[in-house]
């Protein structure tokens, strides 16, 4: 099938991305009778995958007021949005308070916003809880004092004075907390003490809430790894050991869902040798395009030789388009010759790989979609210089 495509390009696996909706949709049901997936459009805001994501019942995750205009440009409703972060606008924030979305405090001009809206209305809103990993979970903590900047924190007074501002307007009320954080350890039991903190800030204060949006950060389907059955009984157990379990679930997974459905297919354009044993291998993709990070040594990838009949090399070094001498993507070690005209797929590389890739020396890659009748789609043609200079005034 791969032969198909023009490279470089993404490739999105429509089944895919719908097994794994369905997967952590079904885990999280066995425990709560209401949930909520919302699609990280800040880990891969692809519209096509977007209007995917609204097909298969999610809701969009936004984190700014273009995230949240985009969400509605791929026919999402208000209500049919979660609105977090700090880069809302007036604008939207009012609109999505007004429309029914789940809107998520996060900045304190945002309370002074909800005193702009209708006298008449009522409305409700979430509020997100500050979460120092170091003080909730020191085992899933990076060093002593693992804080967050997002979010009012009770370790001061802030998020009782946020509920207090809340409290005092008549047309305004708290029904929801937020505790997005991630841990690098991923491991269910972070989650399950911070849903057990967000348990006693709700107890503390007596809140009725009518849900708890828990955010994003969890492994996907992955072997030997956590299950989405694992996180759902990781959020049960402290809310039921607290009376809490009827809150509605909401969860924002990112790389969970966004990683696996994503490939990347990138074409081998030269190849020469250094020296006696080293040769460098040159590809039309680029270390951008699959690890804006610039972390990583080495990917999920396939070799795609277009003939089987090739020599042994001791060392080759697998590279990227562009003139940085670092783009340099792995190495392969007494493996047959790559030639130009072969091909190399990189598989989960769907988050944020395509959402933090830059406009550098090559322009963004074209993108494909294969549905799940095996039927291919271009859904995104490659960038080009005209796009770039329409914007020039």
């Amino acid at each position: 099938m791969y032969e198909e495509f023009v490279t470089p390009c993404f490739v999105f696996d429509e089944a895919e991305f719908r097994r794994g909706v369905e997967a952590f949709g079904n885990a999280l049901r066995q425990r709560f009778q209401r949930v909520a997936i919302g699609y990280s459009v800040k880990t891969n805001s692809l519209p096509y995958a977007l209007k995917s994501a609204r097909a298969c019942g999610c809701r969009a995750e936004v984190v700014s007021h273009d995230e949240y205009q985009l969400a509605r440009l791929c026919g999402y409703e208000p209500s049919e949005i979660i609105y977090n972060g700090p880069m809302k606008s007036k604008q939207t924030f009012l609109e999505a308070v007004e429309g029914g979305a789940i809107v998520n405090l996060e900045t304190k001009r945002e309370l002074q916003w909800l005193r702009e809206l209708p006298a008449e209305g009522k409305y409700a809103v979430g509020i997100r809880l500050n979460i120092n990993i170091s003080h909730i979970s020191p085992e899933d903590a990076d060093g002593d004092d693992d804080n967050s900047r997002f979010g009012f924190s009770d370790e001061s007074d802030e998020f009782e004075c946020a509920l207090r501002q809340i409290e005092s307007m008549p047309n305004v009320s708290l029904s929801g907390l937020h505790i997005h954080r991630t841990a690098h350890s991923r491991s269910p039991r972070f989650y399950e003490r911070s849903v057990a903190y967000a348990a006693q800030i709700i107890r503390k204060y007596k809140l009725t809430l009518d849900y708890l949006d828990v955010g994003g950060g969890y492994f996907g389907i992955f072997p030997n790894k956590p299950t989405f059955a694992d996180y759902a009984e990781a959020f049960y157990r402290p809310l039921a050991e607290q009376g809490v379990a009827n809150l509605m679930i909401i969860v924002e997974p990112g790389n969970a869902l966004t990683a696996s459905p994503f490939k990347f297919l990138s074409e081998v354009i030269d190849v020469k040798r250094v020296d006696e044993r080293t040769r460098f291998v040159t590809t039309d993709g680029s270390r951008n395009d699959i690890d804006p990070f610039f972390h990583k040594s080495d990917y999920l990838k396939e070799l795609l030789p277009t003939d089987d009949d090739r020599e042994i090399e001791h060392c080759q070094i697998v590279s990227g388009c562009t003139c940085l001498e670092y783009d340099r993507l792995f190495a392969l070690t007494d493996a047959p010759r790559l030639e130009p005209g072969d091909r190399i797929l990189y598989n989960n590389v769907g988050a944020y790989t395509m959402t933090l890739s830059p406009q550098f020396i090559r322009l963004w890659p074209r993108v494909y979609a294969v549905n799940e009748q095996g039927e291919i789609k271009l859904v995104r043609r490659e960038s080009s210089a005209t796009d770039i200079i329409q914007y020039e005034q």
